[in-house]
């Protein structure tokens, strides 16, 4: 057996290498070698022992439709995901396995971020998943047990055990058939079943509660079925070029005047007179740790939380250097503007971080219904403002001085109190569903360490 001298200090012998490749110590550290002692501890069993890797090839054809998910439309948090439906004869070369009901997917490509789910149902089209995913379908197990084990702890450290020291972040369908998995028992895989039937019943209410918030306010502007196709052809009077400074023919495209015409039967504020604008930082990725105080970039920021996707940390010394000007405060609206510009996400709890140059801080002037301005940002009221201002250029990006012009309809306020208790219903949904999540994870957690049922 490996003998751990240390913390970060550990003795191989030569016929305990796991083959010739992977001979670098990172693989060896002592909190690898003590995470698996602790799972072999409890079980000798692998996940090819109750599970088969399923490879139901998907053949598409020039009719019908079918719902895609890649790794970007899984919920990191919560392991919900949101399919992209599309024409059979636009289906990427990527779209290649069938899902059934029942199937945990997880990802091999950047397998790091831990982008698991659990199928819950398929609709009257095909519901088709990337290659860079394993899907597995087990008759053994609870398979929302097989689903929580593979968001736990354990497997996150198995998974970065693998790919560091790697160039290309990825691990094969053989290492996630290799990786131990504890057998429960049926009471305990009862529990985990509820916790997360349960979990998933608050996240479809959230989505619901959501859909509500942003139907309501499209019909009563009158563009829920407004038709943005793009013109290939049409006239702009050369003023119009003046005084928008701009002359690319993206920018004209009567789609983004309808938005705006449609929004000006209501009176309109530009976020500027709302709001003060306060842009992030970006300290440099040579302080990045991986610990410490938390680097919120634009990758872990969404609509409707923040994630640790590929999190970044900032020592303490650069955190207290920086926290007076760039730590976001609650009740402040995160606005992202670079990248994938037009993100907005209301603080509602006060985080001890620092935000990146691609982030926005927005302050209110006055008392305004922040998730009613966040819902409108993130609806096709704001991102066809935003996909105007942005275009024409190579990395998308928007400037603080577009941002300051787009404009906010104001409704009635009774109109904004309904889409503002929505909104806020949803996120309640969305925390209870991932706080059983979270409860899931640390009974099987508990479970291994401390080594009872």
């Amino acid at each position: 057996m490996p003998e751990i001298v240390a913390d970060n200090i550990a003795v191989i012998n030569s016929d305990e290498l796991e083959g010739t490749t992977r001979i670098d110590a990172e693989y060896y550290q002592p909190k690898y070698l003590r995470m698996v002692a602790n799972i072999l501890n409890k079980t000798q069993m692998q996940i090819k022992d109750v599970a088969t890797l399923e490879k139901r090839k998907f053949n598409s054809n020039n009719e019908g439709e079918f719902d895609y998910i890649e790794i970007s439309e899984i919920s990191l948090s919560d392991g919900s995901y949101k399919p992209v439906r599309m024409p059979n004869k636009n289906a990427p070369s990527r779209a290649q396995r069938k899902l059934e009901p029942n199937d945990v997917i997880i990802s091999t490509v950047r397998p790091i971020r831990n982008a698991v789910s659990l199928i819950n149902k398929v609709d009257n089209v095909p519901l088709v998943c990337s290659s860079g995913f394993a899907v597995l379908k087990s008759s053994k197990l609870l398979s929302e047990y097989l689903f929580v084990w593979l968001k736990s702890k354990y497997t996150c450290a198995l998974l970065d055990r693998l790919t560091t020291a790697t160039m290309y972040p990825a691990v094969s369908d053989k290492d996630i058939l290799t990786f131990p998995i504890p057998i429960l028992s049926t009471e305990m895989q009862l529990e985990i079943q509820n916790l997360i039937l349960k979990s998933k019943q608050l996240q479809k209410q959230s989505l619901s509660f959501y859909s509500q918030a942003k139907s309501l306010l499209l019909d009563e502007l009158g563009i829920k079925d407004i038709d943005l196709s793009h013109e290939p052809c049409y006239e702009v009077n050369s003023a119009d070029t003046i005084t928008a400074n701009r002359i690319d023919a993206e920018y004209y495209q009567p789609k983004y005047e309808k938005v705006i015409e449609a929004i000006k039967r209501y009176p309109c504020t530009p976020i500027g007179n709302m709001f003060r604008l306060v842009k992030g930082v970006e300290p440099g990725s040579s302080v990045y740790y991986d610990k410490g105080k938390p680097f919120i970039r634009v990758s872990n920021l969404n609509k409707f939380e923040i994630n640790n996707d590929n999190q970044q940390y900032l020592p303490e010394k650069n955190y207290s250097e920086l926290k007076a000007n760039y730590q976001p405060l609650k009740s402040e609206i995160l606005l992202s503007k670079d990248a994938t510009p037009g993100i907005a996400y209301h603080l509602k709890d006060q985080i001890d971080g620092i935000i990146s140059s691609g982030i926005l801080r927005l302050q209110a002037l006055s008392n305004i219904k922040r998730e009613y301005i966040c819902l409108v940002i993130n609806s096709i009221v704001g991102q066809s403002q935003i996909e105007r201002d942005s275009g024409g250029s190579v990395i998308n990006h928007w400037k603080p001085s577009q941002v300051q012009e787009t404009l906010i309809p104001v409704l009635p306020d009774k109109i904004q109190e309904k889409i503002e208790l929505l909104c806020l219903e949803s996120q309640s949904a969305r925390r209870t569903a991932k706080g059983l999540l979270e409860e899931a994870k640390r009974k099987v957690e508990e479970m291994i360490e401390k080594g009872s049922e």
